[in-house]
């Protein structure tokens, strides 16, 4: 399939309600990664295992992942602006609870309300700024784009500055920015009209029944294993202090954002979509092998590398699940979210327990040999996935809703 074509609508010129919706997905990107440098001092502070702290992750994408089923059925109901809010608000609040946590569980659990509040904001935000824009949907996806990745790349940064003082405070000025964003929507985004159609909460769940869109789902769930592996436990392999730990994820993230607004397009019309989805994966299973299996300055380097594959990956699965199914894009985008974020859950519980079971090594080979499998499902549902996308699309389906959360 191509890539999504991005047009001559400038990014830059656009109304303040969009500036603000993308603002505020900046730092609702930046909740992703802000734990990141700082997952060893609240492993100390709280008097908790690395297993103990990696839940972090796992309550939040579990949310987030439960979630999907909810977002479009809210939204068709309340609009946009007022999901947007309702979003923020639950970040605020939980973010802000997080930073007064007295033991790890109570941490664990805030970080899963503040991942309900993230999936309500950021699966509405694509929609919004789309519908708001200036220049089409292609100039709106780009803006959309690059606020995800400068989210990405200045998370462990923030971490690692407000968490060289405390722990607490990465928490807390999230919260703090969060409620500035709440307050520059309520001010500048009017609500936009709601869906002819309602979305329930089964539509996701059918939508996946189309099998290009459930062998997308699928290869992505195997991809975020390896994805959030490489998120949530390496800091602790690397074992570095907040600031070089935050500088190491600034430099993953930003390669993260320039291949994947920038590199993945280019890359997609040279040689299309599925074989650099295909190629990028087997990239990244080496790359994480030698993460794994290499000293400490050669897991560092691998660490940064595996954002410009990431970038890459992130770019070619959101195109391939808005573009493959012929349901309306803000539901495919919810079913195929639905199943990848599962493991995104999944593995920074299983990392640190699969290194308890038997060495530092080991997490990284099974990241490797998820990379391969996610690798092995667009080859082999190549022809499926190709003539899928290719179909004539009925017209629901090419609506500007998009809705995706988070590459």
């Amino acid at each position: 399939m191509e890539p999504i074509d991005t047009g001559s609508g400038s990014i830059l010129k656009q109304p303040k309600a969009v500036w603000a919706t993308a603002g505020a997905s900046v730092v609702a990107f930046m909740g992703i990664g802000l734990v990141d440098p700082i997952l060893p001092s609240i492993a100390e502070g709280l008097d908790a295992t690395a297993g103990q702290v990696s839940l972090l992750f796992t309550s939040y994408f579990l949310i987030t992942a439960l979630a999907m089923l909810v977002t479009g059925f809210v939204s068709s109901r309340i609009g946009g602006r007022k999901t947007l809010l309702l979003g923020l608000a639950l970040v605020v609040v939980f973010a802000g609870l997080s930073g007064t946590s007295g033991s790890v569980g109570e941490l664990v659990g805030f970080r899963a309300g503040w991942g309900l509040g993230n999936a309500l904001f950021v699966s509405t935000a694509l929609a919004v700024i789309v519908g708001a824009a200036a220049g089409g949907s292609a100039a709106a996806i780009l803006l959309y784009e690059s606020a995800l990745g400068l989210g990405m790349a200045c998370g462990p940064l923030v971490g690692a500055l407000l968490g060289d003082a405390s722990w607490r405070y990465p928490f807390f000025g999230t919260a703090a920015l969060m409620a500035v964003g709440f307050v520059c929507i309520t001010a500048f985004l009017k609500e936009q009209p709601r869906p002819a159609r309602k979305t329930s909460l089964l539509d996701p769940v059918k939508a996946l029944g189309h099998g290009g869109l459930a062998s997308t789902a699928v290869s992505a769930f195997f991809y975020n294993y390896t994805f959030f592996t490489v998120l949530a436990f390496t800091p602790f392999v690397l074992d570095m202090s907040p600031y070089r730990s935050g500088a190491v994820f600034f430099a993953w993230g930003l390669l993260l954002a320039v291949f994947s607004v920038l590199v993945a397009p280019r890359l997609q019309r040279r040689f299309g979509s599925l074989q650099v989805l295909g190629g990028s994966l087997v990239l990244l299973a080496v790359d994480v092998l030698v993460l794994g299996y290499g000293g400490h300055t050669t897991a560092v380097v691998c660490t940064v590398l595996s954002g410009a594959l990431i970038g890459v990956n992130n770019t070619v699965y959101t195109e391939l699940a808005l573009g493959v199914s012929d349901a309306p894009r803000p539901v495919a985008s919810a079913g195929y979210n639905f199943v990848r974020w599962f493991a995104a859950a999944a593995a920074p519980y299983f990392a640190p327990k699969i290194e308890e079971w038997s060495d530092v090594h080991m997490p990284f080979t099974v990241a490797a040999v998820t990379a391969v499998l996610g690798a092995l499902v667009v080859l082999v549902r190549r022809r499926a996935l190709t003539a899928e996308a290719e179909e004539p699309k009925p017209a629901h389906a090419a609506e500007d809703g998009v809705g995706v959360f988070a590459n």
